[in-house]
Formats: structure tokens, sequence, C-alpha cells
């Protein structure tokens, strides 16, 4: 195990990047209130994986879809604190050092093979939340302009999902073109307000459809469809990787557990409400996009645009992460512009390729975010811990790397 001062952020920092030799020493960040925590907390793990769930319900049934939210909740929730936990610990045994993001935390146990896996973890985590971003924008979009015929070439033999999807490329590319998180900060606040009304129209517009249409409602879907779903909900909670800084900010460090406890259970409710409402107002007619089933009309339209913006410019935050990674390993840390707009080339090109919206979150959920969110914290606690433990920790993440191996094989093999 490594305890040093020899380490540097692995994701989610501001540049200038740290290298590999950088001091963990440096000046404090400003503290944050239970409040802002917890409000950090919802920002961090609220995504567009949420927008998967309706149809993931759709396949696992109401009921089963709502065990597998909470029970994927509670399991991340345990992961974030061992995460904590192993932090902690580490940083009793030297006062002096400072352990800031996860990639740190591996390099801390690990070495460098340690902040390599978190790198890895994270830059395709991250890549692959924002092909799920071009997805649904250009879906939706070519969705508006018109719902009849979607599939049909309209230019040199393009659909409209491609014709769109490319037509955000340039502007990706120069949003992707700043440097600094600050300068998007504005274009970030705008985004978030936006979302949150778009998506609390949409539960709204689904109270309102069950209560005309009440179609028939499934259950249960089966043990297959059961891993699926899985997946599904491990995506949309994605926000391990913010835990550790979120914690560094706490003021009061004591009731993190319980502030970060309280902020999983209100996204819990409110994922399995956004899902279930869904669900309940399409019944089989869910769509893997579920603002697609909304239908014509002017609210309609802005929920759809909204979102989308939303997405847009939430793209090149969470790619700052990825820029971090590819730039400190290959470029010194220093900024490379062509090198950022190879990336959104590439994950531009990815999306082209993916025909469904919530399988893609559950190809994700299944093998990634797994590994990012269940497997690398019991590893990490494990080590950490196992003089104390004993053998209840080599048990404890025995039992977490087999739920893991066994969310991968299923979740990537059953349909």
């Amino acid at each position: 195990m490594v305890v040093s001062k020899e380490a540097g952020s692995s994701s989610y920092s501001l540049p200038p990047y740290p290298r590999e030799d950088t001091p963990l020493l440096g000046k404090a960040p400003p503290l944050s209130s239970n409040l802002k925590t917890f409000a950090n907390i919802f920002i961090s793990i609220v995504g567009a994986g949420v927008l998967g769930l309706p149809y993931s319900f759709k396949r696992t049934g109401w009921l089963m879809g709502l065990v597998m939210l909470f029970a994927v909740a509670l399991l991340t929730y345990h992961c974030m604190m061992l995460l904590v936990l192993t932090r902690r610990k580490l940083e009793s045994l030297a006062p002096l050092a400072r352990i800031p993001s996860f990639g740190d935390l591996g390099f801390a146990i690990c070495g460098p093979m340690g902040r390599f896996a978190v790198d890895v973890m994270i830059l395709l985590s991250q890549s692959g939340f924002c092909v799920s971003y071009l997805i649904f924008i250009s879906t939706t979009l070519a969705f508006l302009a018109n719902p009849s015929s979607q599939t049909t070439p309209l230019f040199l033999g393009f659909t409209p999902k491609v014709l769109f999807l490319w037509a955000c490329f340039p502007f990706q590319l120069g949003l992707n073109s700043v440097r600094t998180l600050t300068h998007l900060a504005p274009l970030s606040i705008f985004a978030d307000v936006v979302d949150l009304a778009a998506k609390s129209v949409v539960m709204v517009e689904d109270v309102l459809v069950f209560l005309r249409n009440k179609p028939e409602l499934k259950t249960f879907g089966g043990l297959s469809v059961f891993f699926y779903g899985i997946g599904v909900a491990v995506y949309a909670f994605e926000g391990i990787g913010m835990i550790l800084p979120l914690e560094t900010e706490a003021k009061d460090k004591k009731i993190f557990g319980r502030v970060l406890g309280l902020g999983m259970g209100f996204i819990s409710v409110l994922f399995g409400l956004f899902g279930g409402l869904g669900y309940l107002a399409f019944g089989e007619d869910t769509k893997d996009i579920i603002t697609t089933n909304l239908g014509a009309g002017v609210i309609s339209v802005f929920i759809q645009l909204g979102l989308c913006i939303n997405l847009f410019f939430t793209f090149p935050i969470m790619m700052n992460p990825v820029y971090e990674v590819v730039e400190r390993r290959f470029c010194g840390s220093r900024y490379s512009l062509w090198l950022r707009w190879l990336i959104v080339l590439v994950i531009s090109l990815v999306a082209l390729s993916v025909p469904n919206f919530a399988d893609f979150l559950s190809l994700v959920g299944s093998s990634v975010c797994v590994v990012l969110s269940f497997v690398l914290p019991a590893l990490f606690h494990c080590i950490v811990f196992k003089e104390e433990l004993g053998w209840r920790c080599v048990v404890g993440m025995g039992r977490l790397w087999f739920l893991g191996l066994l969310l991968q094989l299923l979740g990537l093999t059953l349909p």
C-alpha cells in the first residue's frame, strides 16, 4: 500500500491538471454546508440515466423495477461509504497527506496501477454517458422534426437522426474547446434548471395520461430482464467518482454519511417515481426514450427541447474528466485542442452505431459502471482494512466481486 505525497487528481478537477509527482498538499477548498452538500450530491448523481428507467420498467415489470432500483441504490450507497471510510483511514495514518479523488485513492493504495485502473474506468464511463447524451439529443430532435419517418433517408442517404447528430458536432467542438469548467458554469446552472423543470412536467404529464388511458401493466418480467434492469439502474446512479471531492468540501464531515444517505434516498424515490409513472402512463407502448411517448403539442415540444438543451450543455462538462485523464497521460497535462476534437469525433461515431438508448444504458451500466461503483471500492477497502477485519473483509469483498461479475455476465449476455 502506498501512502505518500505523490498523487494527482484522476478526475473531476479543474486545470491545471496535476502530474504523477504533484504533491497532495494544497490550498483547502471552501467548505459546504449540509444543505449545499445535499444539493451537490443531487446534481452529481441525477443525469441522463433516469430517462431510460420507464422503458426498463416496461421490460422488468413495475414491481421488479422498483425492487432492483432500490437494491442498486442501497448497494451504491454502501460502496460510496467504503470509499469514504478507506480515504479516512489512510489520511489518519498520514495526517499530512491529502487524497482528494478516486484516482488518488487508487494511487495511494495500489500505486500507478491503481490510478490506471480508475482512469480507464472513468474514461470509459464518462465517454459512455456522453454517447447516451448524443443518442438522446439526435433521436429526440428527429422525432420532433418528423415523428412518422425517423428512419427514412432525407439528405444524401442520411436519416434525420444522423443529420441532427452531425449538426450538433461543430457546436460541440466549440464547447469542448473551452479550457476550464469555470467558463461553462453559467451554462451548467441554466441546464440544471431546465432539466429539473422538464422532468417535473414529464411526471405530471405521465399522471394525466395514466388517468385517461389506464393501460395494462405487468408486475414481473423474468430473471433475464431483471439483470437488464439492474444495468440501467447502475447507470442511473452515476456519481460515485464525485463522492470523495464532495466529502472533502463538506463542512461537517461527521454526518456526511447521513447527508449522503438522505440524498441517495431522495434520489431513489425520484427515480422510482419517474420510471414508474412513465410505465404506468404508456404500459407496453413505452419507448426507450420516454419523451417520444408524449406526442404532439406545445408542452411536449418544450419538454423535449428542454431535456436536449440540458444534455447538450452537460456534454462538455461530463467530458472534462476524460480530457483530464487523456491529456495527463499523453500530453503531460498540457491542453490539447486536436486531441479533444478527436475524442468528440470518436464519441459521435459510436453514438451513430447504437440502435437503442435504453439498451446502451444497460450495456454501460452492466460493464463499466459495475467495476467503478462496486468492484474497485470493495477492493480498495479490503486492502486497507484487511488487518482489522480479517476474513470478514475478504468475504465482504468476495460478495461484491461475485455480484459485480454476475451483473456483468448476465447483463451483457441475456436479452
